[in-house]
């Protein structure tokens, strides 16, 4: 039935009772758009979730660094601390070298305050490289001078003019040494 409103239009009157025919290609247009769309906010979804994904690792990956960074630079601020005491440790050893014979009170004095000192340096993660009657390896010593002589195998240290130190794995200072040369 088709009626005419106030202003002349035509309008459809539709009777509750009675239903339009039903139109299969208007009702497989419909599911087609629906299939459609789903598919688009499915992929949009996929899509999403892949970017949170990635942002998510991006954070991580940034706060690790951070981490590190600050172990890096806490490290560092340390290493220079105690690059800066080290003529201390120095002057310690050779007021203990000089006076090796006295067995004096102010010489007990000296050697607990440097037992204490090299403690506390430990604790800190400083270790002294070992050097006398090892062999020269030139990453963690200096060769100061080379001595001819057949009483050391060639390239042993025989002597250690300046004690080296690391801290943790990282080389704070070589071990400036005199090392053997023998022409076999």
């Amino acid at each position: 039935m088709v009626r005419r409103n106030g202003r002349g239009e035509v309008e459809a009157a539709l009777d509750p009772e009675k239903e339009l025919p039903a139109s299969d290609g208007v009702e497989e247009s419909i599911a087609q758009v629906q299939e459609s769309e789903l598919q688009k906010l499915k992929a949009e979804r996929d899509s999403l979730v892949d970017r949170v994904a990635r942002l998510q690792a991006e954070f991580e990956n940034a706060r690790k660094r951070g981490v590190r960074e600050q172990q890096e630079y806490r490290d560092y601020a340390l290493a220079d601390a105690l690059r800066s005491m080290l003529p201390v440790l120095d002057s310690f050893e050779r007021a203990l070298h000089v006076s090796e014979d006295e067995k004096s009170e102010i010489r007990n004095g000296v050697e607990l305050i440097y037992k204490q000192m090299m403690d506390a340096f430990a604790k800190l993660g400083l270790k002294p490289i070992p050097a006398r009657g090892e062999m020269f390896d030139p990453h963690l010593h200096e060769a100061i001078e080379m001595v001819e002589t057949r009483d050391f195998p060639d390239h042993q240290i025989i002597e250690e003019l300046q004690r080296g130190y690391k801290l943790k794995d990282r080389l704070l200072r070589p071990a400036m040494v005199k090392i053997a040369q023998n022409s076999h």
